[in-house]
């Protein structure tokens, strides 16, 4: 047992060298609320306070799974949000000018009944988590409902799948400290959301969104490996959509904060919340009228080829806003 403890130490240390010798740095969660009424708006994926270098390239696929089960009602409104969705999304940005970079970020959308209903349910009963209804309710359906006033201003219960809006993408670098210590960054994007998707899925909104956010981080370099935290905060707007228009704000808060720790050269811990205010107005119920809160938990690793894999798993803070759970893979290269 002690020369286990005596190993164990000894890595501990050697990765933690290793890790401040070679500037692993924590990196933000390129990933935004899954929730079908959310998702469909501009919310900037993007939040690292790093812009690309002058003729390098950078790729990546996300790949997000995402279940909700939202059912509420008061008497006059009644919201269902159950089902699965799929989003892969290819993302490039390019740096050029030495301080300028410019990207695009295509996603594929789809809705279904999906699989992991039964797999919630037993996690629940094994932890004691509440149900909310979950074991009572049919599994791995798609239903998503909206009703006021007797009204049906949404009703989608078949799959679907599709090209999802498109978003153009900027960035500027405004500050940028680097030495063997410690690296302080700060940047200021934006982005422009197309129409391209198609609303009547929830593969798009209708409408154009212009974002315009500051992206902020810093990292110290440790004996004990790399401690980073960043953030970002920014305003959101947008035009009139095909999606409850005469409900949507068109004017939103975003923002990220994150904390890491990296104790090797090849791997990184992460926590990362993601929030935005009200989308929508004129509702008594909080899955229309809160502000979605969002928390990541998960890590990155470095693979061969200079390959980084993001691995997280995102649950709702501010409950109902957000799906109750999404998983999260990030694949990104530079070239």
């Amino acid at each position: 047992m002690s020369r286990s403890l005596v190993l164990l130490i000894l890595f501990f240390f050697c990765t933690a060298y290793d890790a401040a010798a070679e500037n692993m740095e924590v990196t933000p969660f390129r990933s935004v609320n899954q929730n079908p009424l959310v998702s469909i708006y501009g919310i900037p994926a993007e939040s690292s306070a790093t812009i690309i270098p002058s003729k390098k390239l950078m790729v990546s696929l996300t790949q997000e799974i995402a279940n909700s089960f939202i059912y509420d009602s008061n008497d006059r409104e009644r919201i269902v949000l159950a089902g699965e969705s799929y989003r892969w999304t290819v993302a490039a940005r390019y740096g050029f000018g030495d301080k300028f970079e410019a990207g695009i970020e295509i996603p594929y959308i789809l809705y279904g009944g999906g699989f992991l209903d039964n797999f919630i349910v037993e996690w629940h009963k094994a932890f004691g988590f509440r149900q909310w209804g979950r074991d009572i309710d049919p599994k791995n359906r798609l239903r998503f409902v909206y009703i006021k006033d007797r009204v049906w201003k949404l009703n989608m219960n078949h799959a679907g799948s599709g090209v999802g809006d498109v978003t153009l993408t900027g960035g500027m670098q405004i500050y940028d400290a680097v030495s063997k210590e410690s690296h302080d960054s700060l940047a200021l994007r934006g982005g422009v959301k197309l129409p391209s998707g198609n609303s009547s899925y929830l593969q798009g909104s209708g409408s154009t969104d212009f974002v315009l956010h500051f992206c902020g981080g810093t990292t110290r370099f440790t004996r004990w490996g790399a401690i980073g935290a960043y953030g970002s905060v920014g305003a959101l707007a947008m035009t009139r959509g095909d999606v409850l228009p005469d409900q949507h704000n068109p004017l939103a808060g975003v923002g990220t904060l994150g904390l890491g720790w990296s104790p090797a050269s090849w791997i990184s811990f992460k926590v990362q919340l993601n929030g935005n205010t009200p989308l929508y107005r004129k509702s008594s119920l909080d899955e229309l009228s809160m502000g979605s809160l969002m928390l990541i938990s998960g890590g990155a690793i470095k693979l061969p080829g200079e390959y980084l894999l993001d691995i997280g798993v995102a649950e709702d803070v501010a409950v109902a806003t957000a799906p109750d759970i999404t998983l999260h893979l990030g694949l990104s290269k530079k070239f």
